[in-house]
This record gives structure tokens, sequence and C-alpha cells, in this order.
């Protein structure tokens, strides 16, 4: 059984990184808060197989819901492209 949890683990720690990724290096910076948003859902995952709901619900509340709803407003106050 333990062996379900750590894949499970790895593929969403995994799925973390390949999203952070791609937020860094993406151009359309309304993409990148989506993709930054997708991490913060996986890290998320990862927190409550780690078996810490207390955090998981301060992360999903602030990391999904704030912190993207605050960089989105701030996007749509600035231009959407990066500018290189």
């Amino acid at each position: 059984m333990i062996e379900i949890h750590l894949l499970m683990l790895l593929i969403t720690v995994l799925i973390g990184l390949i999203f952070s990724y791609l937020a860094i290096i993406e151009k359309d910076l309304l993409k990148a808060i989506g993709f930054s948003a997708v991490q913060a859902i996986a890290y998320a995952i990862a927190f409550y197989i780690l078996m810490a709901p207390d955090i998981v619900l301060a992360y999903v509340a602030i990391a999904v819901g704030i912190y993207t709803a605050l960089l989105v407003f701030v996007v749509g106050k600035t231009q959407r492209y990066e500018v290189v």
C-alpha cells in the first residue's frame, strides 16, 4: 500500500515540476498564470498524500485562489505578452 502512495506522490510532484517549468518559459502571461495554478493544485494533492490537510486547505485558498486572481488582475492592467 505504501508503494501506491509513493508512486502517486512522485507523479504529482513531477506534474508540479513540469507545470512550473512551463510557467517559467511561457511568453503569454495568462497561460503562465494558468500553468502556475495547475502546479499549485498538483502540490496541494502532494500535501494531501503526505497527510497534511490543514496545509492543503490554506495552500489551495492562497495559491490557487487569491494568488491567481491577483495575478490575473495585475496582468489585466498591463500587457498580456512578455516583451523581451
